[in-house]
Formats: structure tokens, sequence, C-alpha cells
């Protein structure tokens, strides 16, 4: 990669603080934030470390927003952090042994089904302020939603927590709301785990990483106190139109 302009650095910025806040309050900020740094030159599995890096910033802010606001119970929910950890760990490790060539053919269409998956998959009524019951089934589908997940955002990662989202509406019944605290809560989960995975086998541009890293935070700042300021009528068009812009833009780059 080329020494950037500074008018690029500032595009990626605004990209970053843009994907911060929409990511805050629907998921799919990566969608955003991968075509970015692939459109400047970096490799696949670079440009993938380095949106970990800027993501773990923006995750963790919206995160913690969430559980301030009593709409995320840690303790709870232990069993998905483990499952999530275990599924990102594996989720990297197995991006890493893929070819360079490959990734570049791959991303724009995993982009895409994402994009496409989140737009006409039909959102559950989820409406529980309360947790559900702890139970077998409970800790069954904790697991099955942290190990695919975990492993989903490991190898690629855009729309990860719109998937957490909408499976949380799905799964425990819960309002957009508390669907929306626990999807950031394990989307930082493993955004952390792919980071450290990532550093150690040397997949960073740290300097680029953390430029965009404070922008997301910032951008996930005003996304989450947003959202829950203005509830699932804020959430929903926003995160429905930001998909659909997201898909015609993807499907360009991708076959034409």
């Amino acid at each position: 990669m080329e020494t950037l302009e500074p008018g690029m650095w500032l595009v990626l910025g605004l990209v970053a603080l843009l994907a911060g806040f929409i990511d805050a309050v629907a998921g799919g900020g990566g969608m955003l934030t991968v075509p970015a740094l692939l459109s400047i030159g970096l490799p696949p599995h670079i440009a993938l470390g380095t949106n970990k890096l800027a993501a773990t910033f923006a995750s963790s802010t919206a995160a913690w927003t969430y559980y301030k606001k009593k709409l995320f119970s840690p303790s709870f929910w232990r069993q998905s952090f483990i499952a999530t950890l275990i599924g990102a760990t594996g989720g990297t490790l197995v991006v890493d042994m893929l070819s360079t060539e490959w990734l570049e053919k791959i991303l724009p269409l995993l982009i895409l089904a994402a994009a496409i998956y989140t737009i006409w998959h039909p959102h559950p009524k989820g409406s529980n302020r309360s947790l559900p019951e702890k139970s077998a089934s409970l800790t069954k589908k904790q697991w099955l939603q942290g190990i695919s997940l975990g492993f989903y955002d490991g190898v690629a990662g855009p729309g990860t927590g719109a998937f957490w989202t909408v499976s949380n509406m799905a799964l425990y019944r819960l309002e957009i709301l508390m669907a929306s605290g626990l999807a950031k809560a394990m989307n930082f989960t493993s955004n952390l785990t792919s980071l450290v995975t990532f550093a150690i086998l040397g997949h960073i541009n740290v300097i680029l990483g953390l430029t965009m890293g404070v922008c997301l935070m910032i951008g996930a700042y005003i996304g989450a106190h947003s959202a829950i300021r203005f509830g699932a009528r804020f959430i929903r068009p926003v995160f429905v139109t930001v998909v659909i812009i997201l898909a015609i833009k993807l499907a360009l780059q991708a076959w034409f």
C-alpha cells in the first residue's frame, strides 16, 4: 500500500465514524469499513486484521453503553461469551490459511450475502425486556449461536452485529434494544479475540487501525445513545436503508 494522501485519511475517518454509528444502532458497520480498507490497496488479510483493531474500539464503546443502561447482563450470558471466543479463534485461524487471491474474490460475495440476508430476512417480533429462563435448551442455543457467529466474525466479520441482533430476537424473543445490547457485547468478544489472533499472526496496520478505531468509537458512542433514546422506530429504518445502499454498492463492485 502506498502512503495515503491526507484527503484519503479524512475519507477513511468519516467512513469509520459513520460505520461506528451504524454498528451501534443496528450492526453491519463492517460492511462499510472492510470495503473501504480493501479499496486503498490493503491485502485482504491485513484489511481484515486492521478492521478488527478498529472495530474493537467501536464494539467496546457500544457494549459498555448498553451495559450501563442495564440492557445487558454479562453473568447471564457467560456461555455465549465462551462459545463466541472459541468460534472467533477458530475462524481467524482458518482465514489465515486462505490464499490472498481467494480472499479477494470471496470477501465481496460474503459482504453482499450478509447485506441481502439482512434486507430480506423477516425481523422477528421480539418483545421481552426480561431474560429467558435458564435451561438446557437455552445453553444449547447459546453455544450454537456463539460458535457459528464467532466463527463467521473471525473469517470475515461484516454483518455479524446484524446477525446477532436478528438471532437474539428469534431465539430469545428479546425486544430490539435488549437484542442489540447482547449483540454488541458478543461482537466485542469476537472482535477482541480475532484482534489478538491477527496481532500474533502479524496481519494488522496498527496506525491505520488506531486512527479508524477512534473515529469508530466516537460514532459508536453517538449511535448507541441515539438507539437507546429513540428505540426501535429509529433503529429499523436506519438499518434497512443502510443495508440496501451497501448491497447495491457491493453488487456493482463485485460483478461489474
